[in-house]
């Protein structure tokens, strides 16, 4: 098939990659502009801009898609299919009406729940089971379209929104070449009204611990916002991101550090903090952050 790509961050990367391997003709890949980064704010290229380079693929990045002359140059690529996966913008109704099967997105949840922004973060704050991908007919609402493939994976006890991420990203791009190859056949699903949420975008406000609550709360907490914004806490008085974590037993005062492996009480029950990372160094395992960092049993984050 002539496809149009259209995607941004690195979860949008092995679906690319998938695409070509499988055969399919890319028109030209679509992505965010790139944008001031690292210790020079120099403009960096998103991953997928860097990969498709690499493949020698024509790189589009339009800061709108709802003037006219944006509009006549993708209807101009004659594509068969658009798949979109974390592209980033809005796509008017011309847009999604100018490729001859449409456009398909990626949605890493399960449809209905956690339509939006942030479906791995949020599956895994919530203390989800599960969750998945959908491969989804897109529509001009919120990841409201009929659902033509959907595959779910169990999400691990200490699992981190990366290593989830990455999971969903390699299911994502296996189930699009499926659903590519059976386009024809597919049955769409309309999406049900029983069971919609919302994942709405991370805020930095939600990420500073508040270690009255229960323990598995705290946990999922800093699961689910690692490593992006990342859960953080207050050790001598500097801020202090919290990675990863596991849930165990033991009881104190909120905050209280238990032992000298990092265990610390919440409001009911207690973490372990497994690994942590200071402002401006890099991410550490607990017990190489204590060598240079002690936290006394007793102490209070």
């Amino acid at each position: 098939m002539r496809v149009i790509f259209m995607g941004t961050p690195e979860f949008s990367v092995p679906v690319l990659d998938a695409l070509v391997e499988a055969g399919h003709e890319i028109a030209c890949v679509y992505c965010q502009p790139p944008r001031p980064a690292g210790r020079g704010k120099k403009d960096r290229p998103t991953p997928v801009h860097a990969r498709a380079t690499e493949l020698g693929l024509e790189v589009r990045h339009p800061a709108s898609l709802k003037g006219a002359e944006a509009q006549a140059e993708f209807a101009a690529l004659k594509a068969d299919v658009a798949v979109v996966v974390a592209y980033g913008l809005i796509l008017p109704q011309a847009i999604l009406d100018a490729p001859v099967r449409g456009c398909l997105n990626i949605h890493a949840s399960l449809l209905p729940r956690w339509r939006g922004a942030a479906p791995i973060h949020r599956a895994i704050m919530a203390g989800d089971a599960e969750t998945g991908v959908c491969i989804m007919q897109m529509e001009a609402g919120l990841d409201t379209g009929p659902v033509l493939l959907r595959e779910a994976l169990a999400i691990a006890a200490e699992e981190t929104t990366a290593e989830l991420h990455d999971r969903l990203s390699v299911l994502g791009a296996r189930l699009i070449v499926e659903a590519l190859a059976r386009l024809d056949e597919l049955e769409p699903e309309v999406q049900p009204d029983a069971g919609v949420s919302y994942a709405s975008k991370i805020d930095k406000s939600e990420a500073r611990v508040d270690w009255t609550r229960p323990a598995a709360e705290v946990d999922r907490l800093i699961r689910g916002l690692s490593p992006f914004p990342g859960a953080w806490c207050e050790v001598g008085g500097q801020r202090v991101k919290l990675l990863a974590s596991r849930l165990v037993a033991g009881q104190g005062a909120p905050g209280e550090v238990l032992d000298d492996a990092l265990r610390v009480a919440c409001g009911t029950g207690a973490v372990q903090l497994l690994r942590l990372q200071r402002a401006g160094k890099g991410a550490q395992e607990a017990a190489e952050f204590l060598r240079g960092n002690p936290i006394p049993r007793g102490a209070r984050l």
